[in-house]
Formats: structure tokens, sequence, C-alpha cells
């Protein structure tokens, strides 16, 4: 899995997650008091995320790639957001298209647009810890600071969604470690991977995004996309054509496995 170094917006991303260092007394708090993260899949129209009041469930340790649709089957995972300008729009294609996606939300985004979470899981959408502030080398630190950077981002998440939890972790750039998905199962969130990287981010243009997924698809079902980080008019254009284009190739839309 490639590392997404090199967006400058991280860099103000970090700065305003400076001050979260000093809530590891708060995270033990939050720890105590939240409970174990619960699993299970809700219907037509709900949240497919547990709440906060959810039976504990540990998951497991190995990073996830396969679809609960089979061997037919995507999982669309949408990273880095909640952004104000994005992710309503990202929100209406999916909507467009009745397909329901995994976001993976860094935790000041959450924590700053707590009506877009809020949102993404009305629609049926699923949640993933994305850290506090995305840091790439994640892998290179203490496990101190990465246990503060995920239950942080755990805590942010819940209490923006009112209550509803992440069920998938996802480290920045790929930077897993023993430590970090272990932390993560033991929370309920399975350690979530991707397939396919469409590079959005460089901003190559919406064909090359949808290139990318034409020619990748086959290496495996999840697809990486996002919504926040710059501009993602490009991610827009791109989802627009080629959601119905895996539909026509007989493809159905999933969950990562739990």
């Amino acid at each position: 899995m490639a590392r997404h170094g090199g967006r400058g917006w991280y860099g103000r991303v970090i700065a305003a997650a400076v001050g979260v260092t000093a809530m590891a007394a708060v995270t033990s708090v939050w720890t105590a008091q939240a409970g174990p993260v619960g699993g299970g899949q809700a219907g037509a129209g709900a949240s497919a995320s547990p709440s906060a009041g959810s039976a504990p469930a540990r998951v497991s340790v190995d990073i996830a790639h396969a679809s609960d649709h089979g061997a037919r089957g995507v999982n669309i995972t949408i990273d880095d957001g909640p952004d104000p300008d994005w992710t309503p729009q990202v929100l209406q294609v999916l909507r467009d298209n009745s397909v329901k996606a995994t976001f993976c939300m860094v935790g000041t985004q959450a924590e700053a647009h707590p009506d877009l979470v809020k949102a993404v899981v009305a629609d049926g959408h699923r949640l993933c810890n994305h850290t506090v502030s995305h840091d790439t080398t994640m892998d290179t630190k203490p496990d101190s600071y990465q246990s503060q950077q995920i239950l942080d981002a755990e805590r942010m998440i819940t209490e923006a969604s009112g209550g509803v939890r992440p069920v998938y972790y996802r480290a920045p750039g790929g930077a897993f470690t023993p430590y970090s998905r272990d932390l993560a199962a033991s929370r309920g969130m399975r350690p979530l991977g991707w397939n396919v990287d469409t590079k959005d981010f460089e901003r190559p243009g919406a064909a090359a995004i949808v290139a990318t997924v034409k020619s990748e698809v086959s290496n495996g079902p999840t697809i990486l996309f996002h919504d926040a980080g710059g501009d993602r008019s490009q991610t827009v254009a791109a989802l627009r054509e080629i959601l119905p284009w895996l539909k026509q190739q007989g493809y159905s839309f999933g969950f990562p496995v739990r």
C-alpha cells in the first residue's frame, strides 16, 4: 500500500491536532466510559454502523480487502473527510446510484463537521477511523502516540455522528503496525486496506481516475477515493462515470468484510 505524502492540507490538520496530545488522560476516560465497539449491519434506510450501546465485538486483526458481497462485490471507500464542499457532492452521487460506501474520516474533520458525519450515517454508509491527524509516519511513532491517534479519533467520530462508531480502521498511507491493528481490532474496528488506489488526490483528471479503476478492479474489490484534502471535483466526476460502469460489468456494491 502506497503512502500518500505531500498533501499540504494535512499540515493544517496536524497543526489543528497539536493540542490533542494533551488529551491522553481524556482518552483513558473515554475508553473506560464508552465500552467496546459492536458489530452488525443495519437494514435499508438505517445506519450500517453500530451504535454506542452495541454489544462488545473484537474483530480480526488481519487487514481486510475482501467484500461482503463476494467475488463480484466491490467496496467504495472514501477517505480524509468529511469536507463541506466535497462530501455532500460525493453523497449525492452515491445516492443517485443507490450505492453504499465506507467513509474513512479524519478525527479533526469529523469534529469540525458533525452535520456531515450524521449525513453519512443517515444515508446508510459505514464509518471508518482514519486517525486524528492523518500522520503517514504513524508506524515509526511510539505505541502511546498510535493509541492517542486511534482512540481520540474514535471518540471524535462517534461524538460527531451522535453515537455511531467507526467499524473499520485505516492507517494513513497504510502505516499499520501490529500494535495499531491489535488496538483497533480490540475496539471492534477491522483494519482496512485497499486494492485499487485511484490516486485521485494527485488530480490526474477524471478520465485517468476512471481508467485506473477499470484496469485495476480485477486486482481486488476495495477501491480508494478521497472527499477532502483539496479540490475533489475530478473524484466526483469520476464516481459519476465509474459507478454505473461497475454495475454494467456485473459488480454489486458491498462493505469490506469484518
